[in-house]
């Protein structure tokens, strides 16, 4: 069922016209692993959201809560009443006896049963046509795992919702049908809440980003674009905060050990507020971008030779005379509509599909890491850490450096908790990953990977693009994601099915600009823009900024004392602290009583936050003025 029937979730009596959904306080936990701790937003009707976060932090968990196919611990969902939601799951399920059509016509829409069937039978053709979903009568069960998620996909569409929830829809979708879905995202007035890793998608169709990082949620009210930017900000300031602290930390640790039994009644206030520093302190990190460290094994010049290859099965050509010579460090793109061959090109190449004619060559240095759609192989009753250990107990990063097993699984961001985690509890994103873990750790020269993007966060895509530009070696890559070949590749194959390949010197969106012209109905002048404006940020968005330090010695407290108005600052701080500390036990014991109203909860909500901060604020102001206040 698409239409999704909320029981568990109170449906509001009243709400604000333009808020549709109104989350407060979601707490959700697997096992230890905590996924959302006090998690609060709300979505107003006609926005576009994206969610984005880390493989691993709850991102389809949260659908699922919110759609009433998963529990949580605690927190209050609110939807407007009547609100019709269609849900697109990651893997979405139909009975196997039901036909194509028959699966269009059972997803509950008073559209499909107010519409005679004449009427919507033809939508309903047309839309999976443009899915290239041609066979109408195919049973459910014979469809492929792309085939039944672009079914569930046109079924979502046609049901017209009033609120979209989309979990990786670009999944299996060539360039074609998510350029489309694309156009029609853009000018649908429907409500939009969706999970992608697709950053161009995300880029020009959302209009506010939603990022679950540490168990909370920042909302960004802007593109993909906006959100690199002020995300950015976000870490500065959060790493600059992290240093004050450790700096001012260290000062009264300093403190701390000195005459403990010489302190008055001020100093005891102090040696309080130290253990609370003491606390945050610890709990508090820098935010660093991970860097990801292999070593190729040397690649001769001799790469590979396609001579004259023909490739067909039965009337299907895939390569008819094709020439080709792979020069060395070549990086090169793959892109082309499902079922034109691109797979079966690598297939050939690394000798698992043999030619019907013509003749492959390949270097005697080649050494190959294929990463496949379908080769993750893992024993899931396994630990993380031996997984990998199986392959090697270290691995060689070059120039007599090595990294332990360990330590290479955390460049893929997989702390020492997780490592130590049963395979089977690996989201899907997550176990992706890993298998490319397993492929680089390998050394291989020449990596060839094949739709490496579907299910992984945008934190490893960033990585994972960061270490192909600098990788000493060939790459293919087959992809859909257009955002990803652009940051990676320097050469395009466009495979335009019937055996015909178009050679292109250039990345994606060159190619794109190349055959679409601003007059095309199918494109506007302003897309490539956006595509290059986003690339453009996130590589700047990628570089940390520093501070230039200052050339001021720093004064000591024995330098100087408190001026007449920091003594009055610091009395006023300790009342501000104090009842600020009133408020929130006030807000916390409030939230907790389930006495309170929708408005109440909305309010409290959004104090808290606000609260927290300026408590923090405060505090580190009244310690910075106890060092001079001796």
């Amino acid at each position: 069922m698409f239409f999704v029937p909320l029981p568990k979730i109170f449906i509001a009596q009243t709400m604000q016209q333009s808020t549709i959904l109104d989350v407060r306080g979601l707490t959700k936990r697997i096992g230890s692993l905590v996924l959302m701790d006090n998690l609060s937003f709300s979505l107003a009707e006609g926005h576009k959201v994206g969610i984005i976060a880390k493989n691993g932090a709850g991102k389809s968990t949260l659908l699922n809560i919110l759609c009433d196919d998963e529990d949580y611990e605690a927190g209050s969902i609110v939807w407007r009443r009547d609100l019709r939601v269609g849900y697109l799951k990651q893997n979405p399920w139909y009975p196997e006896e039901l036909t194509v059509m028959q699966a269009c016509f059972a997803h509950g829409s008073k559209i499909a049963d107010n519409m005679q069937a004449w009427d919507y039978e033809p939508r309903v053709k047309k839309v999976l046509t443009t899915l290239k979903i041609t066979d109408f009568n195919e049973k459910i069960g014979h469809l492929s795992g792309g085939q039944l998620k672009r079914v569930a996909l046109a079924n979502i569409i046609l049901s017209e919702p009033d609120l979209l929830v989309l979990d990786e829809p670009t999944n299996h979708l060539d360039l074609e049908m998510i350029e489309w879905l694309e156009r029609y995202l853009q000018q649908t007035t429907m409500s939009l809440l969706m999970v992608t890793h697709d950053r161009y998608f995300l880029d020009r169709v959302c209009n506010d980003i939603l990022e679950l990082a540490d168990h909370q949620v920042y909302a960004y009210h802007g593109n993909y674009s906006y959100y690199l930017e002020k995300r950015q900000e976000r870490i500065d300031q959060r790493n600059a905060a992290a240093e004050r602290l450790g700096s001012l930390y260290r000062k009264e640790l300093d403190w701390m050990r000195r005459s403990p039994q010489a302190r008055g009644h001020k100093d005891k206030y102090r040696e309080e507020a130290f253990y609370k520093l003491e606390e945050r302190a610890h709990n508090t990190f820098r935010e660093d971008k991970a860097r990801l460290e292999v070593k190729s094994s040397y690649i001769g010049s001799k790469i590979f030779e396609m001579n004259y290859v023909s490739k067909a099965f039965g009337d299907k050509v895939i390569l008819r005379e094709f020439y080709y010579n792979f020069a060395r460090y070549e990086k090169l793109g793959i892109v082309g509509n499902n079922g034109t061959g691109k797979t079966t090109f690598i297939k050939m190449l690394l000798g698992l599909v043999s030619p019907d004619s013509g003749r492959i060559i390949v270097g005697q240095t080649v050494r190959f890491g294929y990463y496949s759609q379908d080769g993750m192989q893992f024993n899931r009753q396994m630990r993380v850490i031996d997984a990998v250990r199986e392959i090697a107990e270290y691995v060689d990063l070059g120039k007599g450096r090595k990294l332990s097993a360990g330590q290479f699984l955390q460049q893929f961001l997989f702390p020492p908790e997780t490592q130590h985690n049963y395979i089977y509890k690996l989201s899907g994103g997550e176990l992706r990953r890993l298998y490319l873990c397993t492929v680089l750790m390998r050394s291989p020269n020449f990596l060839i990977l094949d739709e490496p993007t579907n299910d992984l966060d945008i934190v490893t895509l960033q990585v994972l693009e960061e270490y192909l530009r600098e990788f000493e070696g060939c790459v293919i890559i087959v992809s859909h994601d257009r955002y990803f070949m652009d940051k990676v590749v320097d050469h395009v194959l466009v495979f335009q099915g019937n055996g015909k390949i178009k050679d292109f010197p250039g990345n994606y969106t060159q190619y794109r600009d190349s055959v679409l012209s601003p007059q095309d109905d199918s494109v506007s002048a302003g897309d490539t823009t956006s595509y290059k404006r986003a690339k453009l940020l996130d590589e700047t968005a990628g570089k940390s900024t520093s501070r230039p330090k200052s050339s001021t010695k720093e004064r000591t407290p024995q330098q100087r004392r408190l001026s007449y108005k920091e003594k009055r600052e610091y009395e006023q701080l300790e009342r501000d602290i104090e009842a600020l500390e009133t408020e929130k036990s006030h807000i916390v014991n409030a939230l907790s009583s389930g006495t309170l109203s929708v408005e109440d909860i909305t309010a409290y909500s959004k104090r808290l936050p606000a609260l927290d901060a300026e408590l923090d604020e405060k505090s580190l102001r009244w310690l910075e003025l106890s060092e001079l206040a001796g």
